[in-house]
């Protein structure tokens, strides 16, 4: 899913044919032998599917069974993708802690821990524009100042700021995040109460008091997260 995301830009709006035509080839060579390897769990659907795709041979029944390729195992581009993702999947977290609405770009700030990383940073620049919502990718050199009154993400190599204020309203934010608080402190309470309760532990079955202690121990991590929340906008 990451790799078809990324490759739209290059599809729609390849520079050359060839580059074109590059993506085109990996994604169908991934998708049909997927499919292959699927087709004995999913005949019929792997089959419609295989038939629409360039392919050799009468049926998907009677293709040959995918091979490992060791031609293409490439383990420090492999690295550095999951690298690219955790910073990207953290941008994402940060903006769904804040409340950012869906869609609003925002500038992004990376603070890489090593100078190769930094230059990975600037080669994949465009993931964040892509995938991360970010209308500005600024990175800090090793002797900058971090920016304040921002929120952090700390991913393998790299820290990811965002500051909020470009973000959100800081003046209303404030009250929904309190009025949050106050449903989950009833639900919490509520919970406290229930299984405090020797009645209902002893005759629940233990499956039912997992589930409740299951949903507390949620509630309270929301409650932790909210608290902190909190915290950082009160330094805006």
């Amino acid at each position: 899913d990451w790799y078809i995301e990324l490759a739209k830009k290059r599809l729609y709006q390849a520079e050359s044919e060839r580059d074109k035509h590059t993506v085109q080839y990996v994604l169908v060579y991934v998708l049909t032998h997927t499919l292959e390897m699927l087709h004995p769990f999913m005949p019929f659907v792997t089959e419609h599917l295989w038939q629409h795709l360039p392919h050799e041979g009468e049926s998907i029944i009677v293709a040959p069974w995918p091979k490992t390729q060791d031609k293409w195992n490439f383990p420090a581009d492999a690295a550095t993708m999951n690298t690219m993702m955790e910073a990207i999947k953290g941008i994402r977290n940060l903006r769904a802690e804040s409340n950012v609405p869906m869609g609003k770009k925002a500038p992004v700030i990376l603070a890489p821990a090593t100078e190769d990383m930094a230059q990975t940073l600037k080669t994949y620049e465009d993931y964040f524009h892509t995938l991360a919502f970010a209308d500005k990718v600024t990175l800090l050199g090793a002797g900058d100042a971090k920016p304040e009154n921002a929120v952090v993400a700390v991913v393998p190599g790299i820290e990811v700021y965002l500051q909020l204020k470009d973000l959100i309203d800081v003046e209303k934010e404030p009250a929904r995040v309190q009025k949050e608080q106050e449903k989950l402190q009833k639900e919490i309470a509520r919970l406290d109460k229930k299984l405090s309760n020797q009645g209902f532990l002893s005759k629940a079955p233990a499956a039912v008091v997992e589930k409740e202690k299951g949903k507390l121990a949620d509630y309270q991590e929301k409650m932790a997260a909210l608290t902190k929340r909190m915290e950082d906008l009160a330094k805006l």
